[in-house]
């Protein structure tokens, strides 16, 4: 019943549900339905059976891509191409490996494939690689910081070491393959192999499964994880540890974890690879006359940028070394510092009265842009 009933139904999840929104779903059936929970319910058991199943499918990738396009006919005999395999076919996690185990029931001979290539593959595949997003700001950025993350994950069994059987009990070889790990049958004018669907291509078969994995040699359970963020990091940038993502299945070596990293918006700098970038408003006088302003380093200090005399708005002004550290190098990037002249909005009797006369002295001279502008003016109009 398990392999005809479509397995988003045994789930209650939509098709296009996400992988946090399948594991969710399995978790909670698998809670309702294990035995454990309804001793001696066949029905009950019947039904967990089935849930694992799906979720062994639906969670890897490569293998729900293989069910959405062929349905349960993706991980039988030779896709639905008829019989003469030795054994029934079946899905979840003691069906094909990956889309490449598929191809090479076809043409494994073919291309030097046959013998144990698909079950030596199957043996030695590693646990899955995971992905953590963390978020920082733009001065951990700056510095770097050590920080501990907790993720859940699939880590080895500690009741059966990984080996997925329970303590005291072991494997024994396939009864179909005869430790072969493959089975062969004729199609027509070929012989077609495929890894054996009673052991899943290990050749083995596992007596008496470990109750706290099911077999598989792996649980999940929370993990804590120190991390080591460098200075000079940017959203995009992955930090890799080694061994840290899902265990492999019954003792196979783990995958990979990696954190990406995302830089938190800043208030006042906005950042682009090594470069700083800010805006600094300076008064019109300031700007006339010239003079310096003061603006903050992200190490502390401070960086006094000068101001030259006549200064335009968008005129930006580089100060060296004051950036953001090169990532894994030496040394840092530039700050650059936009200006922008600000008009006065609030005036005093008195500043008033003095401005007027500076325009009453006005000659033209004094903003060659403005006088440039106006005499382009009186030319395209005829004065």
């Amino acid at each position: 019943m398990a392999t005809q009933t479509d397995y988003y139904s045994l789930l209650e999840v939509s098709r296009d549900a996400d992988g946090a929104t399948i594991k969710s779903a399995y978790r909670k059936l698998a809670m309702k339905w294990h035995p454990d929970r309804n001793p001696g319910d066949a029905q009950a058991e019947a039904k967990f059976k089935a849930c694992n199943e799906a979720y062994e499918c639906l969670k890897d990738p490569q293998k729900r891509a293989a069910y959405d396009r062929f349905g349960h006919e993706a991980f039988t005999q030779g896709m639905g191409g008829g019989g003469g395999f030795g054994g029934g076919g079946r899905g979840g996690p003691e069906g094909f490996a990956d889309i490449g185990d598929i191809f090479e029931t076809i043409f494994g001979s073919a291309f030097g494939g046959g013998g144990m290539g698909g079950a030596q593959r199957q043996q030695q595949r590693r646990g899955a690689d995971l992905r953590y997003d963390m978020q920082v700001t733009l001065d951990e950025a700056f510095y770097g910081k050590t920080t501990e993350i907790e993720i859940e994950v699939s880590q080895s069994c500690d009741t059966c070491d990984g080996t997925g059987a329970t303590p005291g009990t072991g494997e024994r070889t396939c009864n179909l393959c005869h430790g072969q790990g493959a089975v062969r049958a004729k199609q027509g004018l070929f012989v077609v192999e495929r890894p054996c669907p009673t052991c899943g291509g290990r050749g083995v078969v596992i007596e008496d499964p470990c109750g706290d994995c099911r077999g598989e040699g792996r649980v999940d359970r929370p993990q804590s994880l120190e991390v080591e963020v460098p200075p000079g990091v940017d959203t995009g940038t992955r930090i890799r540890l080694s061994g840290k993502g899902e265990a492999g299945q019954r003792g196979a070596p783990p995958g990979d974890l990696y954190i990406f990293i995302h830089v938190k918006p800043h208030t006042l700098f906005e950042r682009e690879g090594t470069t700083l970038a800010t805006r600094v408003p300076v008064s019109f006088t300031t700007a006339a006359l010239g003079g310096s302003v003061d603006i903050p380093d992200l190490d502390g200090s401070t960086n006094t940028v000068d101001i030259p005399v006549g200064i335009q708005s968008g005129k930006q002004l580089r100060v060296r070394g004051a950036g953001m550290p090169v990532l894994q190098g030496r040394g840092r990037g530039d700050m650059v510092v936009e200006i922008m002249v600000e008009t006065p909005t609030r005036l005093s009797r008195k500043q008033k009265e003095i401005l007027q006369q500076f325009r009453d002295t006005e000659t033209g001279e004094e903003c060659p842009e403005s006088r440039t502008f106006f005499s382009k003016l009186k030319e395209a109009f005829g004065g």
